[in-house]
């Protein structure tokens, strides 16, 4: 009879000291100091699943023990476009489609960054788009409609961004006003590289960074953008981590989304990829400091994208893949959300995407 009750107590331990590590890797118990949030745009449960059939190893993915779901019902639709998820993301307010920083009334919110900076915390946007395109700028913008780029580049110099990489180059120094806004980021105190992603050769807190490396949008990685993401992603957290109150960073991967409303699984395919390798870069630095929540979703699902099997001689080939598509437009799927760190036990479940920022925000433990 004792030997049972030891094997008993023994296997009440065990499952204990199961629990508590499972715990302690949630993070329930601890304070965020820094958050990694990173959209892949247009990355439904399909486009997530091609790195597992498409990619080389094990994906980063699969590092995250949370997962959660959001729906992305926009006030004015049924279907969101990115300024309004992003809108949702960053000020935890619903908005209409093409709101960018602004609820359904055009009134201006506060910003997750803005927020982040207001305490004394470092800021950092990363896009394969323009940096003025409907994500990034949902971040630091306030503007009724995403199409005003050029209004959006110049809300910038103005706003507490400390390091910024991507595309977007026209909306400041080619632009229809005649206006230089390069010039205005330069007195902000941004040093501005046009040419390529280089690391300064001492990161300082007094200054800060900016690269703006395509006119428009960044190319495909088909077209030869190599490692951007993750590089300029591993540069972000460098510099920003230097600062001791913690740091605020929104990295995108933003072609997936046209590579759905393209239809191209190839394109798609290759940005999930890329994008993979920037969530390691995170969730490297993540387990190394333990103090950073890091949360991977999508605004929305774009190209209504499946996984089907092959067809051939008109019968079903179980035995290979060929990615289809229902729409060139995006759809009204649920998102999944992934989540590390300190708070991540939050992100499980189901909820609305501005719920996202609470849960951010309860993680940084503001409230």
């Amino acid at each position: 009879m004792r030997s049972y009750q030891t094997i008993i107590l023994i296997a009440v331990l065990l499952l204990s000291v199961g629990c508590n590590k499972n715990y302690q890797q949630f993070g329930a118990h601890k304070k965020a100091q820094n958050v990694i949030l990173l959209i892949g745009d247009g990355m439904g449960l399909a486009q997530m699943s091609t790195a597992y059939y498409f990619g080389e190893g094990q994906p980063n993915f699969s590092r995250f023990p949370i997962i959660g779901l959001h729906q992305n019902k926009p006030t004015d639709e049924l279907i969101t476009d990115s300024a309004a998820g992003a809108t949702a993301f960053s000020t935890g307010y619903k908005s209409y489609n093409a709101a960018i920083g602004v609820d359904g009334d055009t009134i201006p919110r506060e910003t997750i960054l803005e927020m982040a900076a207001a305490r004394g915390m470092s800021t950092g946007l990363i896009a394969t788009s323009s940096i003025t395109h409907a994500t990034p700028a949902a971040f630091f913008a306030h503007v009724k409609e995403r199409g005003l780029q050029e209004d959006i580049a110049a809300q910038l110099p103005k706003e507490p961004v400390d390091f910024f990489a991507g595309g977007g180059l026209k909306f400041f120094n080619n632009r229809q006003d005649g206006r230089n806004v390069l010039e205005d980021l330069a007195k902000a105190g941004f040093t501005i590289d046009t040419a390529r992603l280089d690391r300064p050769a001492k990161l300082s807190l007094s200054q800060k960074y900016g690269y703006l490396l395509a006119p428009d949008g960044m190319p495909k990685m088909q077209e030869g953008r190599g490692d951007f993401l993750p590089q300029a992603t591993q540069l972000a957290l460098d510099y920003l981590s230097l600062n001791k109150k913690g740091f605020f960073l929104m990295v995108e991967g933003s072609q997936i989304d046209w590579g759905g409303h393209n239809n191209d699984s190839e394109y798609v395919i290759e940005e999930v990829k890329d994008f993979d390798k920037a969530l390691g870069v995170a969730l490297d630095f993540a387990k190394k400091q333990g103090n950073t929540l890091v949360i991977v979703t999508a605004d929305h699902e774009t190209g209504g994208m499946s996984l089907s099997a092959a067809k051939v001689r008109m019968q079903d080939d179980y035995n290979h893949i060929k990615p289809t598509f229902s729409t060139g437009g995006h759809s009204a799927s649920l998102i999944p959300v992934y989540a590390y760190g300190p708070g991540a036990w939050a992100f499980a479940g189901i909820y609305q995407n501005n719920d996202i920022f609470r849960k951010m925000v309860e993680a940084l433990r503001w409230n």
